[in-house]
C-alpha cells in the first residue's frame, strides 16, 4: 500500500488552499471574459481583479489608493522571478547614472542570474557576505554603500535557512545613500507581518504558490512616483507596466490567499513555530552530531534547516521518500546538484555538515503527528547511513 504523503517542502511550493480553489473556479468556465473588454461581461472581471489587488496590498501594508480606490502600487506578474527582474530593471533605468548594485551572497537565482546579465553590461555587483547563522554582515554592507549605488536588493527571508534579514534598516541606509531598495519577499509573504509603508520599501516581490495560491502568478509592489520601465511590453494591461492578458483565475486565487493569510497570520505564526521547535528539539535529543542552521531569534516560523554530519542529503531524502515524507536538500532550484548550496557555502558550514543538510518547511496543513512520525523515521535512517559512511567511522 502506498505510503501517505507527508509534505514538508512548503518553501518549494504549497498546496492550493481549498478556499482559494473555490474562489478561482467561476473564472474558468463561467466568468471567462477578458477584463480589457468594453462589454459588461468582461468589465465585471476587471472589477474582481481590482478587488484582488486591494487584498494583496492589505497583506503587505500598501495603503495608497487612487481616486477610484485602486491599489495601483500592486502589479500582477507571472511569478516572483519576473517580479525580481522587473524591479531590478526599473531601478537601474531610473538611476542610470549609477553603476553599482548591492545584494547578498545568499539570494535566489531570480536575482543572481539577472545580476549576472547586468554585470555583462558594465554594472558592478557587490555581494555582501553572511555569518554562520545566515545573518547579513552589516559592516560589509555599510562599507560597500556609496553614491554610485543604484539599488540594494536583499531578500526578506532566506529560502533555505529561514533567516530574516533586517530589511527595514537596510532600506533606510540605502535611501540615505540615494539608492532604491528592493526586497524579494517570496518566502516571507503570508508567514510573517510585512509593512511596506512603514519600512518605505521601493520594490517588493511575491510569488503566489508560496502562500497557498496557484503557480504562475506573482506580484511586484512598486512605490508610486518611481519611474517605471516594463520588463514585458505589449498591451495596456497593469496600467502599461506589464503587457499580456491577465491570468485572471490565478489573480483571483492570489487575492483570496492574501485575505486568508492576513486573517490567520498571528495564529499560524504561533502554530508553525511550535511545530518547528518541537521537531528540532526531538531531533537534537535523538540523533547525535546534527546542527540547526539559521538565526535562532530571527527566522521564519515554518523553516527548519538541519545538517546531519558525515552523510549525503540526497540519501536521506531517498529513504524519507520511502515513507512518503517530502523534504528538500536545499532550494528546489538547486536540487540535483551534488555540491552544497550557495547558501551553505556562504555561511561557511563545514563541508561534512553542509553536504547532509535537509530543509523541512511546514505549512498550516501539517500536524504534530506528521512531524513526530518524521523524527521517528529519521533516527534509523541516519544510523543506517552513518554505518556506511567512511567519514563517520573515522570519528
Amino acid at each position: 500500500m502506498e505510503a501517505k504523503t507527508i509534505y514538508l517542502d512548503n518553501n518549494a511550493t504549497t498546496r492550493v488552499a481549498p478556499e482559494v480553489f473555490e474562489a478561482m473556479k467561476p473564472f474558468f468556465c463561467e466568468r471567462y471574459g477578458n477584463p480589457s473588454s468594453i462589454h459588461r461581461f468582461g468589465g465585471s472581471v476587471a472589477a474582481d481583479i481590482e478587488n484582488a489587488r486591494v487584498a494583496v496590498a492589505e497583506l503587505i501594508g500598501a495603503n495608497y489608493r487612487n481616486k477610484d480606490g485602486f491599489a495601483t502600487e500592486i502589479i500582477f506578474t507571472s511569478c516572483g522571478t519576473e517580479s525580481d527582474n522587473t524591479a531590478l530593471k526599473c531601478a537601474v533605468c531610473a538611476k542610470s547614472d549609477r553603476k553599482k548594485i548591492i545584494t547578498s551572497a545568499v539570494e535566489h537565482p531570480g536575482i543572481n542570474h539577472y545580476l549576472d546579465e547586468l554585470s555583462r553590461h558594465g554594472y558592478e555587483i557587490v555581494k555582501i557576505g553572511v555569518d554562520g547563522q545566515g545573518r547579513i554582515k552589516m559592516d560589509e554592507f555599510c562599507a560597500a554603500l556609496d553614491d554610485n549605488t543604484a539599488v540594494v536588493s536583499m531578500m526578506y527571508a532566506n529560502n533555505e535557512t529561514g533567516t530574516i534579514f533586517p530589511v527595514a534598516e537596510l532600506c533606510r541606509l540605502a535611501h540615505e545613500a540615494g539608492a532604491y531598495f528592493h526586497t524579494d519577499a517570496v518566502q516571507a509573504a503570508g508567514k510573517i507581518a510585512i509593512d511596506v509603508d512603514r519600512d518605505q520599501f521601493d520594490f517588493l516581490s511575491i510569488s503566489g504558490h508560496k502562500l497557498h495560491a496557484p503557480k504562475g502568478v506573482g506580484v511586484l509592489f512598486a512605490r508610486r512616483g518611481i519611474p517605471f520601465t516594463p520588463l514585458i511590453l505589449g498591451g495596456h494591461q497593469e496600467k502599461m507596466r506589464r503587457g499580456g492578458t491577465e491570468n485572471v483565475a490565478s489573480i483571483i486565487g492570489l487575492g483570496e490567499a492574501c485575505k486568508m493569510a492576513k486573517a490567520a497570520l498571528p495564529q499560524e505564526v504561533k502554530y508553525l513555530a511550535g511545530l518547528r521547535d518541537a521537531f528540532e528539539t526531538k531531533l537534537q535529543s535523538t540523533i547525535p552530531s546534527i546542527r540547526i542552521n539559521g538565526d535562532p531569534e530571527h527566522r521564519l516560523p515554518n523553516t527548519a534547516s538541519v545538517s546531519f554530519e558525515d552523510i549525503e542529503g540526497e540519501s536521506i531524502l531517498m529513504l524519507l521518500d520511502q515513507f512518503g515524507i517530502c523534504a528538500s536538500s536545499g532550494s528546489a532550484c538547486t536540487t540535483g546538484s551534488l555540491e552544497p548550496s550557495h547558501v551553505m557555502r556562504a555561511m561557511n558550514i563545514p563541508y561534512n555538515a553542509a553536504h547532509g543538510t535537509i530543509r523541512f518547511s511546514l505549512s498550516k496543513y501539517n500536524t504534530a503527528e506528521e512531524l513526530d512520525f518524521t523524527a521517528e523515521k529519521l533516527v534509523p535512517i541516519i544510523a543506517r547511513l552513518r554505518e556506511m559512511s567512511p567519514y563517520w567511522k573515522q570519528k
